[in-house]
Parts: C-alpha cells; sequence; structure tokens
C-alpha cells in the first residue's frame, strides 16, 4: 500500500449513517482505511429540493493506481445502492477522489485533485479534522486556509443514530 487518498462520503437517501459505514468497510482490501472524519449532516448542494446529506471524509492507503481506484470507488457505489439520477441530485452513497498523494490528473474520465474540493464546506470541514496542513497541489492553501473562504454556518456533527 503506497499511495495516500483522501476520499469524501455522502449519503441522502435511505439509512444515511448505515450507507457511510458500509462504504468505509468495504473499501478493503484494496484501500487501508487510516484515519476517519467525524460524520456531518449538510445541506444539499447544487441542488436544494432534496433531503440533508452525511458526510465523511476518510483517509487511506492503497496500492491501486487512480483510474483504477476510480473504477473501485464506482464499482462498491453501485454495490452498495448508488442508482443513477441526475448531477447533484439524491443519492444513496457518493464517494470521490478528493487527493491522490500530491498527484495533478486532468483527464476526462478523473480529475485530481478534485475540481470543486475548495467551494465545498460540506468536504472542507470534515477534511480540517483529519488533515488542516494538507496543502492543495495546484492552489498552495491548506485545508485550514480553504475552509476560511466557505460558508460552514450549516454544516453540524451528526450525533443521530
Amino acid at each position: 500500500m503506497d499511495h495516500i487518498v483522501y476520499l469524501a462520503l455522502g449519503s441522502n437517501l435511505g439509512n444515511r449513517l448505515s450507507n457511510l459505514k458500509n462504504a468505509v468497510s468495504n473499501l478493503t482490501p484494496q484501500m487501508e482505511v487510516k484515519r476517519k472524519s467525524p460524520v456531518y449532516e449538510t445541506p444539499p448542494w447544487g441542488y436544494a429540493d432534496q433531503p440533508p446529506f452525511l458526510n465523511q471524509v476518510v483517509m487511506t492507503e492503497t496500492y491501486l493506481e487512480p483510474e483504477a481506484l476510480l473504477g473501485h470507488l464506482k464499482r462498491l457505489e453501485v454495490v452498495l445502492g448508488r442508482e443513477p439520477s441526475f448531477e447533484n441530485g439524491p443519492r444513496a452513497i457518493d464517494m470521490d477522489i478528493l487527493f491522490y498523494d500530491n498527484v495533478i490528473i486532468n483527464s476526462p474520465q478523473l480529475v485530481i485533485p478534485h475540481p470543486r474540493l475548495h467551494q465545498r464546506a460540506f468536504v472542507l470541514v470534515p477534511l480540517n479534522d483529519i488533515a488542516p496542513d494538507l496543502v492543495h497541489p495546484l492552489l498552495g492553501k491548506s485545508v485550514s486556509e480553504m475552509m476560511l473562504d466557505v460558508d460552514r454556518l450549516n454544516i453540524v456533527e451528526y450525533r443521530g443514530k
């Protein structure tokens, strides 16, 4: 396991907390979870007329190369109940690659670092819990610095069952 990868996980359909836990437990054996943020409840982003999300960020190690990792995550989403929807629509599980080492990829299939992570409080707040000093290789800003530029007002730690 050579590569450090940060993943954003989100769910707003079904048992949201269970969906996140199942996603984390199903990352293995291809990925080893090293750190997990608390779970946050967040308002929907991009399309407002849907239930709130639960979001979490995990730090993992993997031997998979970026494209193989993307394929692994997309297959897992389907296994865990994700069904086709529209962009930013409701979903049982969503798994996005935020960072893969300090690699920069910009292909039609995959963009790393995630192109909108610096605009999304629902990603930055949990990421800040586990990697506040992680520096975005394109923006040159740490997670804690990027977090200063987003509205965190409605991002609350989830205390539900």
